[in-house]
């Protein structure tokens, strides 16, 4: 196998014609210097690489990999990632549910958990949470857990491990080195990558891979007892013999010149090429691939073409009940979010307390939607970081590992906001509808259950375009930051056009889209005449206009016409001296004037409903844009 990536517009091979096995209940070390491919090499044969070039052939059992090879091998990374908030039975139960087949029952497949933990010795702590570094598991129960994750999934192929000893003392490092035989010996195939191991922890292992720089293939055959067969190939090549207070791990390292300070006249790659060993491995591997195995069942077979062991419904279910556990278990989130729409709407609510319906009260009222609605960009601020955390442990560990969809990810923190948000909204009606004291303009006309509901179902409506929102700005972008940054930018140009600033018919040609486009126009417009319309004014003294009627005429005789047109109303119709004139007399008037029409209220909060139906497609379809590696013809290509 080769793998070639182009870097600055430079194509470079990153691995040399590699060439080997991994038999079941075996040990392979994987090997070399920094910058000797390794990690690279494990990722190529995990299929978790999305860029450069792969040449050669992959098999597994004498085939080539399918779609199903990634959920079917274990990855144990180096970086022990874990939820917080999740226990360790639980995480070894959700990657046993998700990743074991599903013809299995799932009675069964908890009940291979329970043996997961008996293996690993993990029942003193099985039940604790992992919390953070230094608070919750310390690192040797952290990496026993990733061992154990990829364990609970009972890869039928193959356990890849990435440096499982490092950061580790040697009594740690001992401990996982007898997990990992104890593996083998229950037949599981590994194949580890270890750096400067101890002559001892060396001995341990079965079979040696190792690389050079450049990816070049310098050994791969058995250890042997005390090193001796690994270490007589290089003696009889030309290196210096290895004594026997030699580490061999680090003498082979020196004989190859890969040590610091060392250096070889041996071209180790080229007499790897032109040794027996080499010749042997070839004709090993040709035998391999001629005695492909027919040992899977038909359910075996079937399940094998499929990308992910659990169906879709099943995989939702389980992620989202995990998502509800992580908010249920980080009281902070929801102790925050009830704080902040609490505070904020009754403060809102109270300023405007009892707001009469003079000209200046409705222009209160109208007020206090606006500022309701500035709530947004709070909201988004607390949202992101929770959603980055779940959706880093996704990219970084379980899409690899084909655990679960992607598009059950993001439906997953969309669902898990619905049910908070309702009780937010809930929250925020109270608070903001009673004291203000909105209920009473639907008295007149006897509307107060159907306006009451629909106020409430508004500012729903929009605590759930505010989630979906976030889910499909931050979709796009890598930090939480930039996220906020961008969808408050956007919530701003939103909250400037919907109509309260300014009266929509002043709006320059140009920006009357933003009028139309504008999610809040519809909102606003449907809580403005939801919140007022069907009442009368009643201007307060300093509201009206007090002028003299023509001689002989009455206020209202004198008025008649305008009020007609302009509407208005006099206090006192029959008065020929002076004439007291408020200028609106109906609410319906003073909402015209920012084009909120009661008739339109229901279309209004269909119409924004459907922007959160866009904010899903939307933030699904920017996940998969951005997010999602994409299949490339060129990825993969068999040696010719």
């Amino acid at each position: 196998m080769c793998f070639d990536v182009k870097i600055k517009s430079e194509n470079r091979r990153i691995l040399d014609h590699v060439d080997g096995w991994v038999k079941p209940g075996t040990l392979t070390a994987l090997m070399g210097v920094s910058g000797a491919g390794k990690t690279t090499l494990l990722d190529c044969l995990a299929d978790r690489t999305s860029t450069g070039v792969i040449t050669g052939e992959m098999l597994v059992n004498g085939r080539l990999r399918d779609a199903s090879f990634q959920r079917n091998t274990g990855y144990v990374q180096q970086q022990d990632l874990h939820l917080e908030t999740t226990t360790v039975r639980e995480a070894l139960n959700f990657s046993a549910l998700l990743r074991q087949p599903t013809h299995i029952p799932r009675k069964e497949k908890l009940a291979y958990v329970d043996e997961v933990i008996k293996l690993l010795d993990m029942h003193e702590y099985a039940d604790a949470v992992v919390g953070i570094l230094g608070e919750g598991l310390n690192v040797e129960q952290r990496k026993r857990l990733t061992i154990g994750v990829e364990l609970a999934a009972k890869p039928p192929l193959l356990l890849f491990v990435d440096e499982p000893t490092s950061g580790l003392d040697s009594q740690t490092s001992w401990a996982i080195l007898d997990l990992l035989e104890k593996l083998t010996k229950s037949g599981q195939a590994i194949l580890c990558t270890i750096h400067q191991p101890s002559a001892m922890l060396f001995q341990r292992f079965d079979r040696l891979l190792l690389l050079a720089k450049g990816g070049k293939t310098v050994y791969f055959g058995e250890i042997g007892k005390n090193s001796h067969t690994m270490t007589s190939y290089f003696e009889r090549n030309g290196a210096r013999p290895c004594t026997p207070d030699e580490n061999p791990a680090e003498w082979m390292l020196e004989a190859i010149g890969a040590a610091p300070g060392s250096d070889s006249d041996v071209d180790w790659y080229k007499t790897w090429r032109e040794s027996p060993e080499f010749e042997t491995v070839q004709k090993e591997v040709e035998l391999l691939k001629g005695h492909a195995s027919d040992s899977q069942t038909a359910d075996e077979q079937q399940a094998g073409y499929r990308e992910f062991a659990a169906p879709l419904s099943e995989q939702l279910f389980e992620v989202t009940h995990r998502v509800f556990q992580q908010y249920w278990r980080t009281p902070s989130y929801i102790y925050s979010k009830a704080a902040l729409c609490v505070s904020i709407s009754a403060f809102i609510g109270f300023s405007f307390f009892k707001a009469p319906n003079t000209i200046q009260g409705l222009q209160n009222q109208t007020f206090a939607v606006f500022n309701l609605l500035t709530i947004f960009g709070q909201l988004v601020q607390q949202t992101m970081p929770y959603f980055v955390v779940q959706r880093d442990l996704y990219e970084v560990r379980e899409r690899p590992s084909k655990v679960y969809s992607w598009k059950v990810f993001m439906l997953s923190q969309i669902i898990v906001e619905i049910p908070w948000n309702t009780l937010m909204s809930l929250l925020i009606f109270l608070c903001f509808y009673y004291p203000i004291g909105l209920y009473k303009n639907a008295e007149p006309a006897g509307q107060v259950s159907e306006r009451s509901a629909l106020m409430f179902l508004l500012l729903w409506a929009f605590m759930m375009f505010t989630c979906t929102f976030t889910d499909m700005v931050i979709a796009g972008f890598e930090s939480a930051e930039a996220g906020g940054n961008a969808a408050n930018l956007l919530f701003m140009l939103c909250l400037i056009f919907c109509g309260i600033l300014a009266n929509p018919d002043t709006f320059p040609r140009f920006w009357i889209f933003m009028y139309r486009v504008s999610p809040f126009t519809y909102m606003a417009t449907a809580m403005l005449s939801v919140a007022v319309a069907n009442t009368n004014v009643v201007c307060a003294a300093n509201e009206l206009l007090h002028f003299a009627p023509l001689a002989g005429q009455t206020c209202g005789a004198y008025m008649s016409a305008y009020i007609k047109i302009a509407g208005g109303y006099l206090e006192d119709a029959n008065a020929t001296d002076t004439c007291s004139f408020c200028t609106i007399g109906s609410t319906n008037t003073y909402l015209a004037g920012s084009h909120a029409f009661y008739s339109e209220r229901w279309r209004n909060f269909g119409i924004f409903i459907s922007y959160s139906v866009f904010n899903i497609a939307g933030a699904l379809f920017v996940y998969w844009l951005v997010r999602v590696p994409k299949k490339t013809g060129n990825k993969k290509k068999k040696q010719e």
